[in-house]
């Protein structure tokens, strides 16, 4: 028993000599002990790091102050991080719109209004571009002042009375909005630009609200009562009536993060897209709503790009944006921030438009 404890204790004396007391060992050791020594019990050290925590804590407390003392979210402080921020206000309707985390700003918008003659609907729009900005630039320049002259033919006829028209306000969108596309393909496969977008847009007359829409931007309402009206929903891949017309068109959906067109598209339905297009899987088709002002009695609408959508649900953007209408931009600020804050990784771009109290018409322009 003894001699096989002195074989132990033979065994671990050599271990000791051989790495413990080789030169390397000794050396690596001295450098460690120096190191730990002047770090943690060096008076100029212990400064540093007590002045390093102070300026923290000091930077933590001016963030919380600025933010406190700023009810729209300190936007003036935090610029830098939105890279691109647009925003347009006049009378009844706000706009505010960021690039966010998002390399390219792909988001447009258009608000047409004719305050000389007030029976002519205004006309607001949002396009959520992808791919590029190509297909969103093309149709803020060209579909509102294609809707208005239309809508000026159609005032002609009322006026003449020609009871043989067959235009509509629903009318009049699906047809501009097919004719947009049209020439959106012809120009942007010319140059191989594969770009497409998203296309929301609303009429707004005294007593009539038109609603069409394309891919998944989104349009909500908030009547007399409060209540979340929708006033478009969403184009997505995963919709049983959009699959089944994907699949018999011979295309296919896969889930990349999201569900897709052919792995590559996440709405079932835009304006552009090119490839897509001629594979007739992708539909430029919209849906169309009207809404009845008067029985509605709405106090707002959100028009906004799926950046919000991503963050909110259409009952929680409508609380959010009735306790805030008395804001500079009637709340489209403050909901696009907190968005941002929430996580989302996309362009967002919300606009409000606000109608006349209770009577249903439409804020004065």
């Amino acid at each position: 028993m003894i001699e096989d404890t002195m074989t132990l204790l033979s065994l671990l004396g050599r271990i000791m000599r051989y790495f413990l007391l080789r030169p390397e060992t000794l050396f690596l050791l001295c450098i460690s002990l120096a190191l730990w020594s002047y770090f943690f019990h060096t008076d100029e050290v212990k400064t540093i790091v007590k002045s390093s925590r102070d300026a923290v804590k000091m930077v933590k407390g001016k963030v919380a102050e600025i933010m406190q003392n700023d009810k729209f979210g300190g936007l003036d402080v935090l610029d830098a991080e939105f890279s691109k921020t647009w925003d347009f206000k006049s009378n009844n309707v706000a706009v505010y719109s960021i690039q966010g985390r998002r390399d390219h700003m792909e988001d447009r918008f258009e608000v047409l209004t004719d305050i000389v003659n007030k029976s002519h609907p205004s006309i607001f729009g949002i396009f959520d571009g992808h791919g590029g900005e190509a297909a969103a630039d093309f149709a803020k320049a060209h579909l509102s002042e294609a809707l208005r002259q239309q809508l000026l033919s159609y005032d002609r006829e009322k006026e003449e009375k020609k009871e043989s028209s067959s235009l509509s306000y629903p009318s009049i969108l699906e047809q501009q909005i097919l004719a947009l596309d049209r020439d959106m393909l012809e120009k942007l496969s010319a140059v191989y630009n594969e770009a497409g977008t998203t296309c929301l847009v609303a009429l707004l007359s005294d007593k009539e609200l038109t609603v069409a829409n394309v891919g998944d931007s989104r349009g909500v309402l908030c009547d007399k009562d409060g209540n979340a009206i929708a006033l478009s929903h969403d184009h997505k891949p995963y919709q049983l009536k959009e699959r089944k017309r994907i699949k018999k068109a011979g295309g296919f959906i896969s889930f990349n993060g999201s569900w897709r067109v052919q792995g590559i598209l996440a709405m079932s339905r835009s304006l552009g897209d090119y490839p897509l297009k001629n594979l007739n899987v992708v539909i430029p088709d919209p849906d169309i709503m009207t809404f009845d002002l008067d029985k509605l009695q709405p106090e707002f609408m959100i028009l906004a790009s799926d950046g919000l959508w991503d963050a909110f649900s259409n009952e929680e953007a409508v609380r959010f944006i009735k306790e805030r209408l008395d804001e500079p931009h009637f709340g489209a600020k403050s909901i696009v921030l907190q968005s941002f804050y929430r996580g989302c990784p996309d362009n967002i771009t919300v606009m409000v438009v606000k109608f006349k109290g209770a009577s249903g018409k439409a804020a004065e322009q």
